[in-house]
């Protein structure tokens, strides 16, 4: 009796520690399956197979010569130095560098495909084999080759290249750059034709109506064989009036000779020279008014005729001092892409950060066995 009695009283702690093996092994083999498996597989990974990934790092800005506000200590001190920010030009070199066309420059002769294809680890290597189109190299670029960042303060630009060999990544850089720095010259190209076409435009068309009102004027003055209406009215006006002065003095001597002596032989001719300026006034005058051949008849066409040859000359002048103008803002507003960090070579490989995979893999592993290990109690107690 007191054998069974001890052997009955032994079960019940039995039993409770069988149960808690249990549940330890249970606790093991979910930690075993997220913490140490995954773990074990990062570093394996990163220890033995993950390849090599060098980075080159270059900066640029793109700046003009026109000056504008600036709003950091970099700005001020580029101020200074005759070049504005000009961050809204940035953009369209970052996007070019992302885009397919930079892509296929780069890829001549298969370049990226084979430089990323043929080398690197199976998860990082552009798997050409499963597909080889050039949409899945566009996607691989943007995403593991080519990494671009626009600091929004200093609109300075880095760019980063990652290879699996130093003379790649550095290579690349420095095609992109050059690309970079070709796509600013053709909008430099593109806005100064542009700007200076259309001037160019304005002044041949004043040119050409200048050229017309002149020939017009010049045709004018050969029909109707008149230089200046206004002058040579003025001449013959003075001419009638040095006329009338003589007649007005032989007038005059004639009746004093009438009154002193009525027989005086002078006094026919004095008649006839006095009769003789009345025509010549009468002349003098009828060519200026009276008659429709008259400078006075001719003027009001000559001088509409003459202030359309001086506006369109003023027109020109106008449009040539534009087209200079826009020549001086063309060059003024010119982009210009300024490295300020070469493309480097790097002597060593930063990436793949092994100990921060390994470390990551790690703690998210921990984070999902607390995880299912509170999910699982919490079961089991639902369960009780």
């Amino acid at each position: 009796m007191e054998t069974v009695s001890s052997n009955t009283a032994a079960l019940p702690p039995s039993g409770k520690k069988k149960g808690l093996v249990e549940r330890i092994k249970g606790v093991n083999r979910i930690f075993a399956l997220t913490v140490v498996v995954p773990t074990t597989i990062a570093v394996v990974y990163f220890g033995l197979i993950a390849s090599d990934i060098y980075v080159s790092e270059s900066r640029f800005v793109v700046r003009s010569a026109q000056r504008q506000s600036q709003t950091s200590v970099v700005g001020a001190l580029l101020e200074g130095s005759g070049f504005s920010r000009a961050q809204d030009d940035t953009y369209p070199v970052i996007d070019y560098i992302q885009s397919r066309d930079a892509l296929k420059e780069l890829n001549q002769h298969n370049y990226i495909a084979d430089a990323y294809g043929n080398h690197g680890d199976f998860l990082s290597h552009f798997p050409r084999s499963l597909d080889d189109s050039f949409e899945a190299l566009w996607k691989y670029y943007g995403k593991h080759i080519v990494s671009i960042d626009l600091d929004s303060t200093s609109a300075i630009t880095t760019l980063q290249v990652r290879s699996y060999t130093a003379q790649d990544a550095e290579s690349i850089n420095e095609k992109l750059l050059n690309m970079g720095e070709r796509l600013v010259n053709r909008m430099n190209e593109r806005a100064a034709n542009d700007t200076v076409q259309f001037a160019q435009r304005q002044v041949d068309v004043a040119a050409t109506k200048a050229k017309d009102a002149a020939a017009a004027l010049a045709s004018y003055r050969d029909s109707y064989t008149v230089f200046d209406p206004e002058r040579q009215s003025a001449l013959q006006l003075q001419q009638a009036t040095s006329l009338q002065t003589q007649m007005f003095a032989a007038q005059a001597q004639l009746v004093q000779l009438e009154s002193i002596a009525s027989q005086n032989p002078q006094i026919p001719v004095l008649k006839a020279n006095i009769a003789t300026l009345q025509k010549q006034i009468e002349g003098a005058t009828s060519g200026v008014t009276g008659n429709k051949n008259s400078l006075s008849s001719k003027a009001a066409a000559y001088a509409r005729l003459q202030l359309d040859s001086q506006f369109t000359d003023r027109q020109l002048a106008s449009a040539m001092a534009a087209l200079e103008n826009a020549r001086a803002e063309a060059q003024r507003k010119q982009l210009y892409l300024e490295r300020l960090v070469q493309p480097n070579t790097p002597d060593v490989a930063i990436e793949p950060r092994r100990l921060r995979g390994i470390l990551t893999v790690f703690v998210l592993g921990l984070v999902s066995w607390a995880s299912l290990s509170l999910f699982l109690a919490s079961v089991r107690e639902h369960r009780d």
